[in-house]
C-alpha cells in the first residue's frame, strides 16, 4: 500500500535534480508544484535563483508547468511574471490536473516527470499516471497550512512502514 508513496527519485531540492539524465531517460516535460517545491509557501515570486534555473531548465529544452493545489491569485501571481502555464485548485493527487498538465505540454506520460515535496499529492498523484517523480524537501515546513500538516502526519507513518520494509535508505535522501 504505502509503496504507492515511494518517488523514483529524492533530492533536496529542484537544483540537486541532474537535468541531463532526466533527458537522457527521455524526459521532456516538468510537472512542478509550486508552494515549498519552488519557493516557500508565502514567498510571493520567484527567486533570482529559481529564475536561473527555470531558464537553464528550458534552455535545455524542457517544458514546464506548475501544478497547485493552491488558488488562482497566489498561482498566476506567480507563474505569470515567468511566463509559466499553470493548473491551480488541482485537487492533487487527482488525475485531472495531471491530465490537463499533460495536454498543456503535448508530451506523454513516459516523457513527463512530476517533481514536488508531498508524498500524498505530488508522489502518488504522479505515480498514479505513471509518471517519472521526484520527491524534494520541503523548503519552509514551518509555513504550511493546515491540510499539509495533517499530510505530513500521514507521510510520517508511511516513512515509518516504508523504512521497516526496507524500501526508504536515508542515505539516497542526500543527493
Amino acid at each position: 500500500m504505502f509503496e504507492r508513496l515511494l518517488p523514483h527519485m529524492r533530492v533536496n531540492t529542484i537544483y540537486n535534480i541532474d537535468m541531463d539524465a532526466l533527458q537522457k531517460q527521455g524526459i521532456r516535460g516538468i510537472i512542478t508544484d509550486l508552494d515549498n517545491t519552488l519557493v516557500g509557501a508565502k514567498v510571493p515570486l520567484a527567486t533570482p535563483e529559481l529564475v536561473e534555473w527555470l531558464d537553464h531548465v528550458r534552455d535545455l529544452g524542457f517544458k514546464v508547468v506548475i501544478v497547485s493545489n493552491n488558488n488562482q491569485t497566489r498561482v498566476s501571481n506567480f507563474s505569470s511574471p515567468l511566463q509559466i502555464p499553470f493548473v491551480h485548485a488541482a485537487r492533487k493527487p487527482a488525475n485531472k490536473a495531471f491530465h490537463r498538465a499533460l495536454k498543456e505540454l503535448g508530451l506523454p506520460v513516459e516523457q513527463t516527470a512530476v517533481i514536488g515535496d508531498q508524498m500524498l499529492t505530488d508522489v502518488l498523484g504522479g505515480r498514479r499516471m505513471g509518471l517519472f517523480t521526484i520527491l524534494v524537501s520541503p523548503i519552509a515546513p514551518n509555513d504550511e497550512g493546515v491540510m499539509t500538516r495533517i499530510n505530513r502526519r500521514i507521510e510520517r507513518i508511511a516513512l515509518y512502514n516504508l523504512r521497516k520494509k526496507g524500501l526508504w535508505p536515508e542515505e539516497e535522501h542526500k543527493k
